[in-house]
């Protein structure tokens, strides 16, 4: 996997852009990572809803949650697919609106210096195994390009915000991602 760091885009992989995003904080890259989980309907694979709600284009007909979030203004730099396709909507040197109210190691306003991964999956549904490949895949390649994202500086949604995420949740497999990270 291969990120342009003047586009802040993955090559070859399917981009759709999403309003929900600004300009970062000048003089602020990318130093964190934060890995969330996505199922729209919740517990439903596949579709294009995930698409429509980073694009705002929800239909709130379509299902009866979705009347609760299609106004929201949400989005995340990558979206990997239960199959291993990765579809990008934020380039990685935007800010993604994905972190919410946030704070990491002292800092607030993660989105201000994170970088927002989704999972198709849920709190507690094993992950397929091509989706942990991905991920490592990419954590690699956005390390080597911004090198300001140290070690352990991967994180999940429930940590930065605790009182109000639960992502990427217990069927998340940490110590898989860690061996597969290089």
């Amino acid at each position: 996997m291969k990120i342009n760091k003047k586009t802040g885009l993955i090559e070859d992989v399917e981009y759709i852009p999403s309003p929900n995003a600004d300009d970062r904080p000048e003089d602020r890259d990318p130093e964190l990572i934060v890995i969330h989980n996505i199922s729209l309907p919740p517990g439903k694979f596949g579709g294009d809803y995930i698409r429509q709600l980073f694009t705002n284009s929800l239909n709130p007909n379509e299902h009866p949650y979705f009347q609760e979030i299609h106004s929201l203004h949400v989005s995340a730099h990558a979206l990997i697919h239960r199959d291993g396709q990765i579809t990008q909507f934020v380039p990685f040197n935007k800010r993604a609106w994905h972190a919410g109210v946030s704070c990491y190691k002292d800092k607030q306003q993660c989105n201000d210096f994170s970088i927002g991964i989704e999972l198709e999956g849920t709190d507690d549904l094993p992950y397929e195994t091509v989706q942990y490949r991905q991920l490592a895949d990419m954590i690699n390649a956005l390390r080597k390009c911004y090198t300001c994202i140290e070690g352990d500086a991967i994180t999940g949604h429930c940590d930065i915000a605790p009182d109000r995420k639960t992502d990427p949740g217990q069927a998340f497999d940490w110590d898989r991602l860690k061996r597969l990270i290089t």
